[in-house]
């Protein structure tokens, strides 16, 4: 299982500070998914034998309409694992729903964000995970926690209903906000989701850094086609 964290100078700690926690409380690696470059300070090879977890590295498109968030997205897809759009309005939330080079739309209900049967169709159709983002359940309170968890109720009706593939994160900007596996499950249990759900949307991360790296191999020359022993023998 996999916890998408915003590691510095999006967030507040290291991506090493993250893969240390990460290790301790029993995840098999973390999604650095910042919407700037990740401290260009670290190794990822090396975090990873130090920690024993994988460090996938991703990009967030932060943008305030679908015009904005259309243009970075060839270089980001060109140049990182997997790659996400920041949804939050129903405009955003569509346009990532029907772009085939991205990979999760992270935060579909957050703010004026909502999601309708038309977009958790398109998500399915053009094989895009929905997040659920559980970061408000676990650190809000009052209103905006209410509201958190009436969207997470809704979109998972959603997903249930049309088969849209998800992810789930705890959204941590903090190694100190990150919660272990079991803690989330618990959590999603106690909001009406199944522990097996939970567990599989978070190793929907591991899935996608599997198959997003075999895809930018040499080997990949399209899905469903590879080159075998005897091309590169040539």
């Amino acid at each position: 299982m996999y916890e998408a964290v915003t590691a510095t100078p999006d967030g507040e700690s290291t991506v090493r500070r993250f893969a240390a926690t990460a290790a301790r409380q029993g995840f098999d690696g973390v999604v650095v998914r910042n919407t700037e470059e990740a401290d260009p300070a670290f190794d990822a090879t090396a975090v990873r034998e130090a920690h024993d977890v994988d460090v996938v590295d991703a990009a967030e498109i932060v943008a305030d309409d679908p015009t904005g968030a259309s243009g970075p997205l060839s270089e980001a897809r060109r140049a990182h694992t997997v790659l996400c759009v920041r949804g939050g309005t129903p405009k955003l939330n569509r346009f990532a729903a029907e772009e085939e080079r991205v990979d999760v739309l992270t935060k579909p209900m957050a703010g004026r964000g909502d999601v309708n049967h038309v977009i958790a169709r398109a998500a399915a159709d053009h094989d895009v995970r929905v997040e659920f983002d559980l970061g408000d359940v676990l650190r809000a309170s009052g209103g905006p926690r209410v509201q958190a968890l009436r969207g997470l109720r809704k979109l998972r009706e959603l997903v249930e209903q049309y088969d849209v593939p998800y992810v789930v994160s705890g959204s941590p900007r903090s190694h100190l906000q990150m919660r272990a596996p079991r803690e989330l499950r618990a959590l999603g249990e106690a909001i009406g989701f199944d522990a097996a759900a939970i567990e599989a949307g978070l190793a929907e991360w591991g899935v996608l850094a599997e198959r997003n790296r075999r895809r930018r191999s040499a080997d990949f020359i399209a899905p469903g086609l590879e080159r075998g022993r005897h091309d590169t023998e040539r």
